[in-house]
């Protein structure tokens, strides 16, 4: 077993995003590390590139079995099963996600998006404390007016048999770098599947609304540790900017200086436009920081 892995659902459009998340984890993470990445068939040339020791490439066909019928261009499936309505993409990637780290032999699995870069060296001693695992939550971080975030909490319960969520606020557990551990992920599938009496990537697949990370939140926190105490919580691992807009060099010079001394990667969303030339200002200015100490 290594201790830690990286998991990157990604596709061509962000093809150059992940170059630098792949430099990095090559940069700071131990070198029994291996980035395990999912891509849509299609693209499974363009990332070719990066397979080695350190970089595994599944494609997202593979993952599942051969019920699940691609169509169109993209990562658009039909279960045969159940063909109405077909598989939304981003629960299918969220999907592909909990079906790949199920299989990981590894303590803990960062997941990361493309948009990502790690800026300091980490293991899976950085995803520990006082020997319990850390959880990415933020407490009271679902007002009542994040609709999708409570449709998330109610799905979760309901697929995991707990009775109904209180009123908003709930806790968030939502966060575009990650970290699980791949033997609560098996027990949240048994779960599901218990609970319903179906295959569990059947039920999670069949659903409209979802996420993942409310998913694995729910079960740490009120199956696995509903006797308490609660594992600790950890935000402080990634340095965010959620910003819809491009940032300007002086912008993301200024993200970058804001960079706390426990964070170990930092991430301009993708979703922002930011030319990449600026983007990489920025995690220049981030290793001249960690450098600095």
């Amino acid at each position: 077993m290594s201790e830690l892995a990286v998991l990157t659902p990604t596709f061509r459009g962000d093809a150059e995003l992940f170059a630098d998340l792949h430099r990095s984890v090559l940069e700071c993470t131990p070198a029994d590390t291996v980035h395990h990445v999912i891509v849509p068939r299609r693209d499974r040339s363009i990332f070719a590139q990066y397979e080695g020791p350190r970089c595994q490439i599944r494609t997202s066909a593979e993952l599942l079995p051969g019920r699940y019928l691609q169509f169109g261009r993209g990562d658009s499936y039909v279960n045969a099963r159940r063909p109405w309505p077909p598989v939304r993409p981003w629960v299918a990637q969220q999907a592909l996600k909990l079906a790949a780290a199920a299989q990981l032999d590894a303590d803990v699995v960062l997941i990361a998006d493309s948009d990502i870069v790690l800026v300091r060296p980490v293991t899976a001693e950085r995803f520990h404390s006082g020997g319990q695992r850390l959880l990415y939550r933020e407490e009271k971080g679902v007002t009542e007016d994040m609709d999708r975030h409570v449709i998330w909490h109610r799905v979760a319960r309901e697929l995991f048999g707990l009775p109904p969520a209180p009123p908003p606020p709930l806790t968030d557990y939502v966060s575009s770098f990650n970290f699980w551990d791949p033997a609560v992920v098996r027990a949240i599938q048994r779960r599901i599947s218990e609970t319903t009496g179906r295959d569990w990537l059947d039920v999670f697949t069949a659903q409209l609304h979802i996420s993942e990370f409310i998913l694995y939140g729910v079960y740490v926190d009120e199956i696995q540790h509903a006797g308490g105490p609660w594992p600790p919580a950890d935000q402080t691992v990634c340095h965010n900017t959620w910003q819809r807009t491009p940032l300007d060099l002086d912008g993301a010079l200024a993200f970058a200086e804001r960079l706390a001394p426990e964070a170990v990667a930092m991430m301009i969303s993708a979703k922002s436009r930011t030319p990449v030339d600026i983007r990489r200002a920025a995690i220049a200015r981030c290793a001249e920081i960690v450098r600095a100490g």
